[in-house]
């Protein structure tokens, strides 16, 4: 990558400034300011620069809006991953040493990108996050009620804290319904959403929770990376020759948890899910966990299928096709 781009731009953006580090195809110098943040002025910089332009910003919580803002003004945005930035924890640390490592990454092409785009279906991912918020809000009240309770200490102030507690867990379940509706509201309005529903085990909920998190299926090259993704099977670990077991990738805790769930409630029905589940602790002497785990595999990779080919899912065909 070192000789791709013209200028080779790598940010560290804080609510209070922001450090701009520059290289060039031509130069080994880093040019760094650190100067008050204002996106205005980000923007002219950018667009003062003659040639072709990559900028690279790590991912944090202001990492979309500047992607919306700043991705018409370079010629390649990458939004990268700060736990693969092993360089940035070295030495002291500013903002204006961190973009200076941050460029000097870009420029050598070790910046590993994260996905970003304009898709709708992103936006999704601002609601799931929010209904994830409250539900362990909710599940923080009724353990602190039980905690109360388990406690046995009868006296006013006790009375008081569990009517007060009562009272935020009533609001917490009217809020509850709310945002189940507009799950079920989403998916009704979306085509991707009524797809993934059609899974066995997928409710509104998981379906809605699968868009926001895949977004678009194509950055997944093959199954297995998908599957990497959701957190289902391991990598092996090999150095000389020799095996050191194996490894989890990073992944996403969203989606794992829901085709785990969706595993869980699938083995229990009349689908081809269940019959699978049963023949594997039948045939090929599965454990229950590992079968469940092998289930929950297989709604991943068909839930990878949909997503790709745009049709809902129809037991019959997993049935004939052996899969």
């Amino acid at each position: 990558m070192s000789n791709e781009y013209d200028h080779y731009v790598a940010l560290d953006w804080a609510e209070s400034n922001m450090a701009v580090a520059r290289m060039t195809k031509r130069s080994d110098e880093i040019k760094v300011v650190d100067v008050p943040s204002d996106i205005e002025d980000l923007k002219a910089f950018l667009t003062s620069l003659k040639g072709t332009k990559i900028m690279t910003i790590e991912e944090t919580t202001t990492t979309h809006w500047l992607y919306t803002e700043l991705v018409g003004l370079v010629d390649k945005l990458i939004i990268c991953d700060p736990f693969r930035n092993k360089l940035l924890g070295e030495g002291a640390k500013t903002d204006k040493i961190d973009a200076r490592k941050l460029v000097q990454l870009l420029r050598s092409g070790l910046v590993k990108e994260v996905y970003h785009s304009f898709d709708d279906n992103i936006k999704l991912r601002t609601f799931v996050s929010s209904y994830e918020d409250v539900i362990k809000a909710g599940v923080r009240l009724k353990n602190q009620r039980k905690a109360v309770i388990r406690s046995r200490v009868d006296n006013t102030l006790s009375e008081f804290v569990l009517n007060n507690l009562d009272e935020q867990i009533k609001s917490y379940e009217a809020g509850k319904q709310k945002y189940k509706k507009e799950f079920e509201r989403l998916g009704k309005a979306s085509k991707a959403i009524g797809l993934q529903e059609s899974l066995p085990g997928i409710g509104w909920i998981s379906a809605v929770k699968i868009v926001a998190r895949v977004v678009d299926p194509r950055r997944f090259a093959k199954k297995g990376d998908y599957l990497g993704y959701c957190g289902l099977i391991m990598l092996d670990r090999v150095s000389g020759g020799r095996s050191y077991g194996k490894k989890r990738p990073r992944y996403s805790r969203v989606l794992k948890s829901v085709y785990k769930s969706a595993a869980l409630s699938a083995i229990k029905g009349k689908s081809s899910m269940g019959q699978y589940y049963r023949d594997l602790m039948k045939e090929k002497h599965y454990p229950k966990y590992q079968a469940r785990h092998a289930v929950a595999r297989r709604i991943a990779v068909l839930s990878y299928g949909i997503f790709k080919g745009g049709e809902k899912y129809r037991d019959h065909k997993i049935i004939s096709s052996g899969l």
